[in-house]
């Protein structure tokens, strides 16, 4: 077999892969949608509808439980990071962007108020993901993975 073939075949990295691809391009549309703008960073950047980390963990795991069944240890290792990482994302990383919206607008009162203070960029403010974005991500890796491991490549 040709790396490229077997590649393709490893249906859990491919299923994972296809699903953080398909989450950035809908966010990206759907932030194109919204905004009336075409943001090309939306299709690598975090937060946003939906979340990319949580479709990518949840079509990970999907598939180890398609491919290793729920017996196996890939499956434990699988489902704890897919926990953390979805628990970081509407957690922790959406607190951060909430600051960075707090701190973005602190900084333009500053700067009206007359201050010469040097503020060059603006933090991000697109890190982490509402419940509803991990949801939505969660769902998308599921089915991606189902699809990917029992319709594409049987």
């Amino acid at each position: 077999m040709t790396f490229w073939h077997e590649l393709v075949h490893n249906e859990i990295l491919m299923s994972a892969g296809l699903s953080w691809g398909l989450a950035q391009v809908i966010k990206t549309i759907i932030h194109l949608i919204i905004t009336k703008k075409f943001v090309a960073e939306r299709l690598i950047g975090s937060g946003g509808m939906p979340s990319c980390h949580s479709a990518t963990v949840c079509a990970l795991t999907t598939s180890v439980i398609i491919n290793e069944g729920i017996h196996s240890p890939f499956f434990a290792i699988s489902a704890i990071l897919a926990i953390i990482v979805m628990y970081d994302a509407r957690g922790v990383r959406r607190e951060t962007g909430e600051q960075a919206k707090v701190l973005n607008e602190m900084m333009e009162v500053i700067e009206k108020m007359g201050s010469d203070l040097n503020y060059d960029e603006k933090l991000k403010e697109f890190v982490g993901h509402t419940p509803l974005q991990v949801l939505v991500g969660a769902i998308l890796g599921v089915i991606i993975a189902l699809i990917y491991c029992l319709v594409i490549i049987p």
